[in-house]
């Protein structure tokens, strides 16, 4: 995953630039958004890596589809995307272009594993706690893993704050080893 991430950050970069460029951040984000949610459709999918299909045909295909919900811009980036044989690559970008637009809006995502359900007091208090720690705002996605056994791990971009059981258990074994 990591190596799709790596391929699809200067065409992330790019489309940024032109947005900002064009004052059009949230039109790309919602271009780009129905672009990847049609890449991962499986049927468009199964068509995109046929190799018998020519760029002609899977461009009229994604145009057809898109319709009006591309400018210019939108379609000759798709263009450029088959060209090049990056048209799987679109989830990524997609997401490369969120994490750019969140940065440039002082906007950090995080995204917080528990063993048990938050209720809606115990996100606020580790919204503002994470808010405070990273000097951003932060937008928070609560995801139940019981595999935890109790507390919460924290993915904000590379950080990793693992205040879990299991994580505590890993450790302890770690440094029983040693």
């Amino acid at each position: 995953m990591a190596e799709l991430i790596t391929v699809a950050r200067p065409y992330a970069e790019a489309v940024y630039s032109l947005a900002t460029e064009q004052h059009a951040t949230q039109q790309w984000s919602e271009s780009l958004s129905w672009l990847a949610a049609m890449v991962k459709n499986p049927d468009l999918e199964a068509v995109i890596t046929n190799p018998k299909h020519t760029a002609q045909e899977l461009e009229a295909l994604m145009l057809d589809v898109l319709g009006a919900r591309g400018n210019e811009d939108v379609k000759r980036f798709l263009a450029a995307l088959i060209e090049n044989s990056r048209l799987t690559l679109l989830p990524q970008i997609a997401e490369q272009f969120e994490v750019f637009k969140a940065q440039a809006e002082g906007v950090v995502d995080a995204v917080v594993e528990t063993a048990f359900a938050m209720n809606d007091a115990q996100k606020a208090e580790l919204t503002d706690t994470l808010s405070k720690k990273y000097g951003k705002s932060v937008r928070i996605d609560v995801r139940d893993n019981p595999d935890l056994i109790g507390g919460v791990r924290v993915l904000v971009g590379d950080d990793v704050i693992d205040a879990s059981v299991r994580g505590k258990l890993q450790a302890m074994a770690v440094s029983l080893k040693n």
